[in-house]
């Protein structure tokens, strides 16, 4: 998947552990989180790297069982890259991607990006009280 000197790829031998790391950490969903967590979640997901001309300048993954479920998880585009589609044509990679065909569901969570996940046919929660979750915010902060 190549255009304009930009890629998106699935095989994680391409992928900057390190970058996708410190992105990460920094983010308001994982401040603080291991790099020994990052690499966990990429070995047990389906992962996709966006680049250009070689260098990573984005990331996302599918926690999936490639059956029935999935929830996207830990989407970014380097900021310096921001503005130029890259973020949509991301979207369009992962929901076309062949592993993904004839899931029930999709879900993920965000906290400023309502509007380019709702272009991909994302919509809130219904029937909320059904919902449960054990949700964790500090789980990657050192106890001072």
């Amino acid at each position: 998947m190549e255009r304009e000197g930009y890629s998106i790829t699935t095989d994680t031998t391409f992928f900057n552990l390190e970058y996708i790391h410190n992105f990460l950490t920094h983010s308001y969903w994982a401040e603080g989180i291991p790099i020994e967590t990052v690499q966990k979640s990429i070995e047990n997901s389906l992962c996709f790297g966006v680049f250009h001309l070689g260098r990573q300048i984005g990331f996302a993954r599918m926690i999936t069982d490639k059956a029935t479920f999935a929830y996207l998880a830990d989407v970014f585009i380097d900021e310096a890259y921001r503005g130029k589609g890259l973020s949509k044509w991301l979207m369009e990679e992962i929901l076309s991607h062949p592993e993904l065909q004839g899931l029930r569901r999709m879900m993920l969570a965000t906290r400023d990006a309502h509007g380019l996940y709702a272009q991909y046919g994302f919509v809130p929660l219904t029937f909320v009280d059904r919902w449960m979750n054990i949700h964790k915010p500090g789980i990657y902060k050192k106890e001072a």
